[in-house]
């Protein structure tokens, strides 16, 4: 298939499985800790990619495991932990709206870190989408009182993590298959998430009886190999096919699927926060907007 249609088949599946971990994080944490969450999700990940993909990490040199194991922790374990404390306080349908911002953020670091070209109208399509997203938790605040709207702050730290691992993956990682990619991220993974599960006192049977964790487990697996194993190979995958600008353009969408399965949970949502997220992907679309003539003036580069 051309590879042109291809990562737009990508671009939606991903918008899918992605836009549905939000619900299924909530659900998980019903019975789990934020970390219990995290390391379970983690770990079932780990040893599903590693029974399907341990062939494939011989493709990944000596020094190229440095950049995968920042992949693993930058990609997957940081931001998992932190949404999941996120939605301690905050619905998972804002928590997948702020998620939003990471083009821009991608935008920002490619230029700091990667020497990506920077112009007028993405600064002006930046600026916009924080905007958005500094409403975004303002009006939530307003809409929940109740709910500690300080913590709206660990989607965009996560997000931030988010854009520095796809640039990492485009620059130093695009040359091994995205599935050898994924399990060898997901294999360094496993010790950590084994220590935290047994200190957090997950493998007492007295707390895995309990209906309330069975439950969660089930949702968490759900999550680990839909929402994060499959789909970590699709990003990979697309990453190659594309570019990080494009790639982390999936968050257009999955507010969208998002803010459904919240609806669906009862999550309250009014104008004045469809609003602020709408301001979000009017900044995340400027900034990634082409010319459509070849010829047109080329717009001064801002360094």
């Amino acid at each position: 298939m051309n590879a042109n249609y291809l990562k737009w088949i990508f671009l939606f599946s991903l918008a899918f499985l992605w836009g549905s971990s939000f619900i299924l994080i909530k659900k998980g944490l019903i019975g789990l800790t934020p970390i219990q969450l995290t390391a379970l999700r983690v770990l079932i990940t780990g040893i599903f990619l590693g029974i399907i993909g341990f062939k494939k990490i011989k493709q990944i040199q000596s020094k190229q495991w440095i950049w995968i194991t920042i992949s693993g922790f930058i990609g997957t374990m940081f931001p998992t932990l932190l949404f999941s404390y996120a939605e301690t306080e905050i619905d998972s349908a804002i928590a997948s709206i702020l998620n939003s911002t990471v083009p821009l953020l991608a935008l920002i670091v490619g230029i700091s870190f990667f020497g990506a070209r920077f112009f007028k109208k993405q600064f002006i399509g930046v600026v916009i989408g924080l905007l958005g997203s500094g409403l975004l938790i303002f009006a939530g605040a307003s809409l929940n009182p109740n709910q500690n709207y300080w913590f709206a702050i660990l989607p965009v730290v996560a997000s931030l993590m988010y854009a520095f691992n796809a640039n990492i993956l485009k620059t130093y990682l695009e040359q091994i298959s995205a599935l050898g990619i994924a399990t060898g991220s997901f294999l360094v993974l496993i010790p950590p998430s084994l220590v935290i599960l047994y200190f957090s006192d997950f493998f007492n049977s007295e707390f895995l009886i309990q209906e309330e964790v069975k439950t969660s487990i089930l949702y968490v697996s759900v999550l680990a190999l839909l929402g994060t194993a499959l789909a970590k190979i699709l990003f990979n995958r697309l990453i190659q096919l594309s570019n990080p600008v494009f790639s982390t353009s999936v968050t257009y969408l999955i507010p969208v699927v998002a803010l459904f399965w919240g609806f669906l949970d009862g999550e309250e949502f009014n104008l004045f926060q469809l609003g602020a997220g709408v301001v979000i992907l009017i900044g995340v679309y400027i900034s990634n907007r082409k010319k459509k003539k070849k010829h047109s003036q080329v717009e001064k580069s801002t360094t």
